[in-house]
């Protein structure tokens, strides 16, 4: 009975700890995705507000409002157009003391027009 009082608790640790990585990664990969979807938009419109919605489209509802999204597009054919979508994440589990950490990612594609 003593061993099954040490043991739960840490395999509740380890579970939890488990789903909070999981919930990053997939956040991680909306943001980056939302990063290249408002990439594709600069890289065909010269208006930078039109990336900035496509990259709001492509995250969750969740998240749409809270996402900073930054967007660097030259006027020249042939140049590198820059979208960046960052958004601060609060481990909800309290494990980590309410650790905020953010999550950013980066797409770039030439211009086309």
């Amino acid at each position: 009975m003593v061993e099954f009082a040490i043991v739960v608790p840490l395999v509740l640790v380890v579970l939890l700890a488990s789903v909070e990585l999981v919930s990053v990664a997939r956040l991680q990969l909306e943001l980056t995705h939302a990063a290249r979807e408002g990439v594709r938009q600069a890289a065909t419109d010269v208006d930078p507000a039109t990336a900035v919605e496509a990259a709001r489209a492509a995250l969750p509802p969740a998240v749409a409002g809270d996402a900073r999204v930054s967007v660097t597009r030259p006027h020249r054919v042939g140049a590198q157009a820059e979208v960046r979508v960052r958004l601060p994440y609060r481990f909800m589990s309290g494990l980590f003391g309410g650790l905020a950490v953010e999550l950013n990612s980066r797409a770039v594609m030439r211009v086309e027009r």
